[in-house]
């Protein structure tokens, strides 16, 4: 091919794809004076947030305890301002405002604050989580060994911010962060589930918790578990029908083995039950209930009758 033929056909089709873009017009072009958050901004904000919650686990730079307030409240100034610019983003986005444009909502600042006040109580809750992983896992060395490389605690801390920015009305960013988890980690918890205190998620890897999920205190997951929803109900009009109890509850103390998959709004799991590896459940079961599968049901799946004439 001649060099002006070469050329030629790339500004041909540098032309084509820029009017198809033209064309297209929104939602898949954002236009405006009101940029969206930025992912790489969002990143950023989770590991400052891990290098304050967790000090001298992350970042390059010893930390000692006689230097430890300047430290942080350098950090915890620096990171307000970039959380404050990214929530402003967001809240400014189409899917901020809602239906009602008119309403009054949250300014950045407002949420910024009570996100800071808040985070304290966060900050319990992460570090029973990283305390029910350590109790929870006989391979478990150290604490250390638990922050800086379990993907479970990992992808619960980042739930953990998601869902306070989530419950003071934050648009984006919180499906940001718990979507960066779930790409690092594998684990996939939406930021509106409700999780209790010494949550654990063992392995990690395929797990997923759907937005109206409820789990209790003391809940341990094993990897490939589902807490899903049925078949989704729609409206009239044919639109999903949404705001509703979708996802299962899980009560205090709660054991889900590996593979299970609990599915439905009204699917409740007693406090103290046990569900076995691979079990579907798609109804309640009451307090201290051990669900496994029978062993016909396995030896069956595992070795099918032949068919006659088969060798």
């Amino acid at each position: 091919m001649a060099r002006n033929e070469y050329t030629a056909r790339i500004v041909n089709a540098i032309g084509a794809i820029i009017k198809r873009v033209e064309e297209r017009g929104e939602p898949l072009f954002h236009g405006g004076e009101a940029p969206l958050p930025q992912k790489r901004e969002v990143i950023a904000i989770l590991r400052g947030l891990q290098e304050v919650i967790y000090p001298g686990y992350f970042g390059d730079q010893a930390l000692y305890r006689e230097y430890l307030h300047g430290h942080l409240g350098d950090q915890l100034y620096a990171l307000t301002r970039q959380l404050e610019g990214e929530v402003c983003r967001a809240l400014a986005a189409e899917c901020g405002r809602g239906r009602d444009r008119t309403a009054a909502g949250p300014n950045a600042g407002e949420v910024v604050a009570a996100f800071l006040e808040r985070l304290p109580d966060v900050m319990q809750l992460i570090a029973a989580d990283v305390g029910a992983a350590y109790e929870g896992d006989p391979a478990a060395t150290c604490l250390e060994e638990v922050i800086l490389a379990y993907p479970g605690v990992k992808a619960v801390f980042t739930y953990r911010i998601a869902n306070l920015l989530f419950r003071l009305g934050v648009p984006l960013v919180p499906r940001i962060m718990t979507e960066f988890a779930h790409n690092e980690t594998g684990v996939d918890i939406h930021p509106g589930a409700t999780i209790g205190r010494e949550f654990f998620i063992d392995h990690g890897t395929g797990v997923v918790v759907g937005e109206t999920t409820v789990i209790g205190d003391r809940v341990k997951l094993y990897q490939g578990v589902t807490l899903g929803a049925l078949s989704f109900p729609r409206d009239a009009k044919g639109g999903l029908v949404r705001g509703t109890k979708r996802h299962p509850t899980l009560e205090d103390d709660v054991v889900v083995y590996a593979g299970a998959t609990i599915l439905g709004g009204d699917t409740v799991v007693g406090r103290g039950s046990v569900i076995g590896g691979n079990v579907w459940l798609t109804t309640s079961v009451p307090p201290g209930s051990k669900v496994t599968l029978s062993r016909e049901q396995i030896a069956y799946e595992i070795s099918p009758k032949p068919p006659e004439g088969a060798r």
